[in-house]
């Protein structure tokens, strides 16, 4: 854990960014294939540019998907339906490709065939989940703050209180912090894509007072900096200014940098690829851990090998913040948590159609009953079997964040 004072800065992108869209429509195809058929198969990756959207990638499923209607009602719910923004859901073109998996994919994943005959690993690869009890989501507070500056500067344009806004936009939060713990909020820096006509003095007075101020509230002291549009102007937005691809916001999805990461996207893929499962799986773990009191910073890394059910390897990091042993905490991950693909599939419910909604603020410290890695569920037994002299700390006392 780092000691003394430091900065620490984590950024967002609302769901009108191109790389979000892109997600948005990778999920949107994902969530109807397994409402359809939830033994889907699904990798799908999207592109976006002016004018054309190009959805590609490998679908085995025994519904039918029309993928342009998805792809279409994606962009126009996102906010791109009026041609004065420079796309429009209504007549972009949409190009499809998309074949079935690979059979030598296929016969390592599914259960009873393949060499280990157990529903193996979709590919190999490495996954990490975190934890800590700097805010109450047990999330590190510059993302949060990121994640709910831009979720609230998307309500303020989808209720015309601040008509004049576009739906491109991203927010980055640093925070000062002292042997771990956040202090205050250093610098806020907020690019929003706008309208000809809405000046920059009008976008910069409205987004401190409106969105800035009631989301960071208690953070922010007479020091604090904010950097708003800083650029000056930011008319030419979305995927007109900036191409867009699926699964390029990997830290924006997971942990704003805290921790490690593992490389692998989530968004279009299936469950039974544990770059998306076995992400979830860690950060169900690491988040029942600190919740538990065993520790105030937690990090799980599980590692894979493709057709392969049993990780190659589990890691309980704890930052030395950890209360008992971190040999011990593992021993009770192997014994109290799922790790092979199919025991993450059945106990967290994965083979469901919740994960377009993931797409936007991210994966983790969602506030929302569908996304079962959040649960807190082991906590009892996790502290009956560490021991009694474990207490939880109490943990940030940051303002809510609800899911959608």
């Amino acid at each position: 854990m780092l000691k003394g004072k430091y900065l620490f800065t984590s950024e967002s992108v609302a769901p009108g960014h191109p790389d979000k869209v892109c997600d948005h429509i990778s999920d949107g195809v994902l969530d109807e294939a397994l409402r359809q058929d939830p033994a889907s198969r699904v990798a799908i990756e999207c592109l976006i540019k002016t004018g054309f959207v190009v959805v590609a990638g490998e679908m085995t499923t025994s519904g039918y998907i029309d993928v342009q209607k998805i792809a279409r009602d994606t962009i126009k719910k996102i906010g791109y339906d009026d041609p004065l923004c420079g796309f429009d859901g209504n007549t972009c073109g949409v190009l499809v490709s998309i074949s079935e998996q690979s059979p030598d994919i296929s016969q390592g994943v599914t259960e009873g065939m393949g060499l280990h005959k157990e529903q193996g690993a979709g590919d190999q690869g490495i996954m990490f989940g975190y934890a800590t009890n700097e805010t109450k989501e047990l999330m590190p507070l510059p993302l949060i703050l990121s994640h709910k500056i831009l979720r609230k500067l998307d309500e303020m344009r989808r209720d015309k209180k601040l008509p004049y806004l576009w739906p491109d936009a991203k927010s980055q939060v640093t925070v000062e912090y002292e042997n771990g713990k956040p202090l205050r909020v250093d610098t806020v820096v907020v690019s929003a894509s706008h309208k000809e006509e809405a000046t920059l003095e009008q976008i910069r007075k409205d987004i401190v007072e409106k969105v800035v101020k009631p989301v960071c509230d208690k953070w922010l002291d007479k020091d604090t900096k904010y950097h708003i549009n800083p650029t000056g102007r930011f008319v030419q937005c979305g995927p007109v200014a900036d191409a867009g691809v699926t699964g390029r916001k990997i830290i924006v999805d997971t942990y704003g940098g805290h921790g490690s990461h593992g490389g692998g996207a989530f968004s279009g893929k299936d469950p039974t690829k544990v770059d998306r499962s076995a992400a979830y799986a860690c950060r169900y773990i690491a988040k029942n851990v600190v919740a538990a009191g065993l520790a105030d910073k937690c990090e799980v890394q599980l590692g894979y090998a493709i057709g392969v059910a049993e990780p190659v390897s589990i890691l309980v990091h704890c930052f030395e913040t950890n209360k008992i042993p971190e040999e011990r905490i593992a021993e009770l991950v192997k014994k109290h948590f799922p790790t092979t693909p199919s025991a993450i599939l059945k106990e967290l419910k994965l083979r469901r159609p919740i994960y377009q909604k993931t797409a936007a603020y991210g994966h983790f410290g969602r506030d929302d009953p569908d996304f079962t890695w959040e649960y807190t569920d082991k906590v009892d037994v996790l502290k009956k079997e560490a021991g009694s002299h474990v207490k939880p700390k109490k943990t940030g006392d940051d303002v809510p964040f609800d899911g959608e």
